[in-house]
């Protein structure tokens, strides 16, 4: 999700879930590809990546959070559909997130 709306001059990808179920074998083992190729650094089981996906995720209910970066934690993501037709700066953001709290 971006921090800013599409036309802020500077914006960044916050994370806010972390969704492991969803996709098909051979869509995971495209992304795994994926993210093998595009890691700029690691963190132990972590890797920074350079943004290239775009997914469409479901979840069971969505809160406030002071221990996420985002300021929002999601309960049950998994993912929907990867968006290949969209490009990372078509991606949401928070502030369409916070919309589903109110």
């Amino acid at each position: 999700m971006w921090d800013g709306p599409p036309d802020a001059s500077e914006r960044t990808l916050v994370p806010f879930a972390k969704a492991y179920s969803g996709l098909t074998d051979e869509e995971m083992r495209k992304v795994d590809a994926i993210v093998r190729k595009t890691t700029v650094e690691k963190f132990g089981p972590v890797s920074s990546v350079t943004p290239t996906l775009v997914f469409e995720l479901g979840f069971e209910g969505i809160a406030l959070s002071k221990r996420h970066k985002s300021g929002i934690a999601v309960r049950f993501p998994r993912m929907l559909r990867w968006r290949q037709d969209k490009p990372v700066a078509q991606a949401d953001s928070l502030a369409s997130l916070q919309d589903l709290l109110n």
